[in-house]
């Protein structure tokens, strides 16, 4: 957490700064798409590679150390009966940090057929992205107390990783059941059994500065170019309404004495309700409405495929709450849960009610994986 907040300070409070105050005078649209699209992308980025590192560090450390081959024998014969093999925990685990490394890292299953089981499956485990969202809905809708001696709110979060969990499983026995790929030929599981020894320091180095290395070139680029993308789509629009922004948000301010970070706040929100992510937002919320969203909330759903993390922050920009409140700080979710929970709609419901905050749990356990893993598939 040090190294991710000290890059994404970087970013945010040096880089950004810096090079907004450099290209003062250009016009608005290339300074959005070099500060909000460019540099927000590149530090979108590199904030993961700290847990990158970190997971590829000790994963080297158990593979110098030999502990590894033996972890990969003895669940050998656990993984089986659902069609994967030992080798396929390496990936699992590693999905509980990011999808995208743990797909990366499924590429020493020799086994085709047990590889694409694998890679379909991973995604199913809870990565850390879609922690943020589940704190955030569980402080919202889940009541406080206890059962027996295990709090609501927890044991809503462990249920969740949980379901993530027993839900890889079984879709592995059902894609083992059903999945037919015809080898070449017969192939059986052999590994290496390495003596126990030191990690040399040298060879860890080496492998993680590789590993993270691919992560970035490979998953680095798609997960910037979609940031491209969700950024272009909610700072554009072509209704007269996204035209007339700020006008519209001048009069409003003089009219309700305004202060200016109440005014930005609200033309950054009726900026993002009418741009052309708004505009695809409110087309589809039929598609949505089943499962209790309205069109804010699709909104946020579409631009979480990006990076899951970002649908409480589209919230709250949506909310009028502003950019720069911190979804992990412990003040700016009382923020968030605070304006939330008195949203209502047109008929007097709560916005977020407890069956829309379940919807939205299970929404992020189960659904879709971002668009950087679904890309990544190809």
């Amino acid at each position: 957490s040090p190294f991710i907040d000290w890059i994404d300070g970087f970013f945010s409070d040096f880089v950004i700064k810096y090079v907004g105050h450099a290209i003062e005078g250009v016009p608005d649209w290339l300074s959005s798409f070099v500060l909000e699209g460019i540099l927000a992308g590149v530090g979108s980025v590199l904030t993961f590679v700290p847990l990158m590192f970190f997971i590829y560090f000790f994963m080297a450390i158990l593979e110098e150390s030999g502990y590894m081959s033996r972890v990969v024998f003895l669940m050998d014969r656990i993984m089986r009966p659902f069609g994967l093999n030992g080798k396929s925990v390496i990936p699992l685990i590693s999905g509980a940090a990011c999808a995208i490394p743990a797909v990366m890292a499924t590429r020493n299953i020799e086994n085709w057929r047990e590889r694409l089981i694998t890679i379909l499956v991973t995604p199913f485990i809870t990565c850390s992205a879609r922690l943020p969202i589940y704190l955030i809905m569980i402080k919202l809708v889940i009541p406080e107390g206890n059962f027996i001696i295990f709090g609501y709110q927890g044991l809503a979060l462990f249920l969740l990783y949980m379901a993530g969990a027993v839900m890889a499983i079984f879709s592995a026995w059902i894609l083992h059941k059903t999945l037919v790929i015809k080898e070449g030929f017969k192939q059986y599981f052999i590994i290496e059994m390495p003596t126990y020894k030191a990690p040399m320091f040298q060879n860890v180095i080496i492998n993680v500065f590789e590993k993270s290395k691919a992560f970035v070139v490979n998953a680095g680029k798609i997960i910037f170019t979609i940031t491209i993308i969700i950024w272009f789509l909610g700072s554009h629009g072509i209704s007269e309404n996204y035209k007339n922004a700020e006008k519209h948000t001048q009069e409003l301010a003089t009219k309700n004495n305004w202060d200016i970070t109440e005014q930005d706040n609200y033309l950054k929100s009726y900026k993002s309700e009418n741009s052309l992510l708004g505009n695809i937002g409110k087309t589809i919320e039929p598609v949505f409405r089943p499962l209790g969203y309205d069109w804010r909330t699709s909104i946020a759903v579409l631009g979480s495929f990006a990076a899951r993390e970002t649908f409480v922050s589209t919230l709250a920009t949506i909310y009028s709450l502003g950019t720069d409140i911190d979804i992990e700080d412990e003040e700016g979710q009382k923020t968030i849960i605070a304006r939330l929970k008195t949203e209502t709609t047109p008929n007097g419901t709560l916005v977020f009610s407890l069956a829309t905050g379940v919807s939205i749990l299970l929404f992020f356990a189960f659904a879709m994986q971002c668009i950087s893993t679904c890309l990544l598939y190809t």
